[in-house]
């Protein structure tokens, strides 16, 4: 049996999949004072669900936000930084690009570490070699007086130490030696292993700052699952492979997009098994609403994004994400105009229907007054609707704003669609990838709610809602699989860019992969980061050839392909190579329901396990083997695209 348990914003979910390919879940109120309660408690009633024990559970996956919401909430521990001396306030210069380029009093986020806690070690690396020995007397005394400073967490980034990370090691020998447990010690040539000297120091500097809050948690749970016969759970990273919990607690940056990439997973395992390789995701919970693409079954990766402003040089799957979930609050801005989030009613009090407290109106309050929602119906995680403290609350806006009730419950939903509809654009249209040619994948507690708008306004012919739409991320938690990712900063162009010495970088990083999982990988995979000479950024081309030729070739293609035009007579160099190994997964099964019933025909709705979907006016569909409702865009009767053929064998 495997089991994956994901923590949101107002709900925690709890997915069981059974040998024979059943799925059972579980969803619960997430208890933001201590998230482990509501993860032991969504395991409890899943278990209970599925008549099974702790003892029967192979794998426990869990995704959390821990690390996300440290960070977002300040709660980070007091942290000092090492680097070289004259480079200790890059995270404070960080980049020439401004937070905002027509508000010049916007500023970028405070540095994580004050001032006073950086401190300046005398050494210095090149790209080609040491410069400047670190000695053993200053580096004992740099220590003395970070002691003596008092951090719970030191992050060492010292120049170039992705080529040469000796200095970087001896300084953190001697750290735990005089620290021990008192301090975490997180080291740039450890995590991240790449150049550019801003985003390696403050990717550091995050892990540093997140571990030690993340490690409590963490080691809490794992007693706790200890102590009722559990194992202990494996962490979603934000790559969208699992690591084991150790190496989560040491290492906490890994995990700041730890729920979303559960979803993305879910996605690829129900679109392959849909048949549906070109897949356009939206994930909308209680609190935000996260977009990814899914092209030829494989999900978007990227190496440098930014959380809350800080950024973040790590793999991650690449999602945007808007805060606009079921809980967004309306709200009346100093213009007069209607605005929906980022603020949350969270789980506590969570949307004022849910009859908990909750006074100020919110996206699913208007959901329920728009007839989206089933008046007298119970929800998933027994919240029964209270259709009149949704009125309450929205017609204290609707007085704000001069509008019936009715009027500002549709503002509402329009707005927060705009807001989700701008995270798809941003991942395709302004990437130069056409939606159009994908199938919008509609998940979470409320994207089926919105699915028909949004793809509407994108001109996307097909939707699919998958029948866990509910609980997706808890899904691919329990179906994913172990991986580790590393890199290395090469710089290789002209004469030295050649087959051996792009194939010793490979299989170095490759076997370092390999000797981390500590395991039999059952699939790699290697990244080529290029640029022509003199550009300042590079695109990933994905290859296993080390042939210097067949490289090039992949990379003027991809640059054709991203900005219109190639050089074949530019130098080529290859700046980064990344490696990634899986394990083998259990095998994840999903038991085929068969057909499932009549067709649906908009403006309806229809109830699914743990979510609503609502088929708009000018959609209909139906409801396919594995439980997923599909839909398309009508013309009167008439289906604007064909079926497929397994749409048409399902349940008409």
């Amino acid at each position: 049996m495997l089991v994956g348990v994901d923590v949101g914003g107002t709900f925690t979910d709890a997915v069981l999949l059974d040998a024979a390919g059943e799925v059972y879940s579980a969803k619960v109120a997430t208890t933001p004072q201590d998230q482990a309660l509501g993860v032991l408690e969504a395991v409890g009633a899943v278990l209970a669900g599925a008549g099974a024990t702790a003892s029967s559970v192979e794998r426990f996956a869990h995704g959390m936000t821990v690390a996300t919401n440290a960070l977002l909430e300040g709660s980070y521990a007091r942290t000092a930084l090492i680097a070289t001396a004259g480079f200790t306030d890059v995270i404070e210069l960080g980049r020439q690009a401004r937070a905002s380029l027509y508000r010049l009093c916007a500023a970028a986020p405070q540095p994580l570490v004050e001032a006073e806690l950086r401190f300046g070690a005398r050494e210095r690396c090149g790209p080609n070699g040491p410069l400047l020995a670190l000695s053993d007397r200053h580096a004992r005394g740099l220590v003395r007086a970070v002691a003596a400073a008092e951090p719970r967490a030191v992050a060492v980034s010292l120049l170039h130490s992705y080529a040469y990370p000796q200095h970087e090691q001896a300084l953190a020998g001697l750290l735990r030696e005089r620290l021990g447990a008192q301090a975490h010690v997180s080291l740039s040539s450890e995590l991240v292993g790449t150049f550019r000297e801003y985003e390696r120091t403050a990717t550091t500097v995050l892990d540093a700052a997140l571990s030690p809050v993340v490690g409590s948690y963490l080691r809490r749970l794992a007693q706790e699952c200890r102590a009722r016969g559990l194992r202990e759970p494996q962490i979603m990273q934000s790559s969208g492979g699992l690591t084991s919990i150790e190496r989560a607690a040491e290492h906490a940056a890994v995990t700041v997009l730890s729920g979303p990439a559960g979803g993305v997973t879910g996605a690829g395992l129900l679109a392959s098994l849909a048949g549906v390789p070109d897949v356009l995701c939206l994930d909308m919970g209680g609190t935000s609403c996260d977009a990814c693409v899914i092209s030829q079954g494989a999900a978007g990766e990227t190496a440098e994004r930014a959380i809350a402003g800080r950024p973040l040089a790590l793999p991650a799957l690449d999602i945007e994400t808007v805060g606009a979930g079921g809980g967004s609050i309306g709200w009346r801005d100093a213009g007069g105009a209607l605005r929906v989030g980022p603020q949350s009613a969270g789980a506590v009090p969570g949307p004022a229907c849910y009859g908990r407290g909750g006074e100020r109106p919110t996206v699913t309050d208007a959901n329920l007054l728009l007839g989206r929602l089933p008046a007298d119906g119970l929800l998933a995680g027994g919240v029964r609707l209270d259709r009149e403290a949704a009125e309450r609350a929205v017609a204290g806006l609707a007085r704000e704003l001069g509008l019936a009730i009715g009027e500002c419950a549709a503002g509402i939903v329009r707005v927060a669609e705009a807001e989700m509809l701008r995270a798809l654009r941003r991942i395709t249209v302004e990437r130069g990838v056409d939606p159009r040619r994908f199938t919008l994948m509609a998940f979470g507690g409320a994207g089926p709610l919105h699915c028909c708008a949004l793809a509407q306004e994108l001109g996307i012919a097909e939707i699919i809602c998958p029948g866990a739409a509910g609980v997706l991320c808890a899904l691919g938690l329990a179906a994913g699989s172990p991986r580790r990712d590393v890199a290395r900063t090469v710089m290789l162009r002209g004469a030295t860019l050649t087959d051996q010495r792009i194939a010793e970088a490979r299989d170095e990083l490759l076997g370092r992969a390999r000797l981390e999982l500590g395991a039999r990988e059952s699939r790699a995979r290697t990244v080529y980061e290029l640029r022509y000479r003199g550009q300042s950024f590079e695109l990933p081309v994905e290859t296993d050839s080390s042939d210097p030729g067949l490289v090039r070739e992949a990379f003027a293609r991809l640059h054709e392909e991203r900005y219109g035009y190639r050089d074949d007579g530019a130098e080529v160099e290859l700046v980064t190579i990344r490696a990634s190994v899986w394990e083998a997964a259990p095998r994840a099964r999903l038991h085929r329901l068969g057909a499932a019933g009549g067709r649906l025909l908009g403006p309806t709705t229809y109830a699914l396990a743990q979510a609503t979907v609502w088929v708009a006016e000018g959609w209909a569909g139906t409801v396919d083997e594995w439980g997923n409702v599909r839909l398309r865009r009508v013309a009167g009767d008439l289906i604007e695209r064909p079926m497929s053929r397994s749409d048409a064998t399902a349940g008409t």
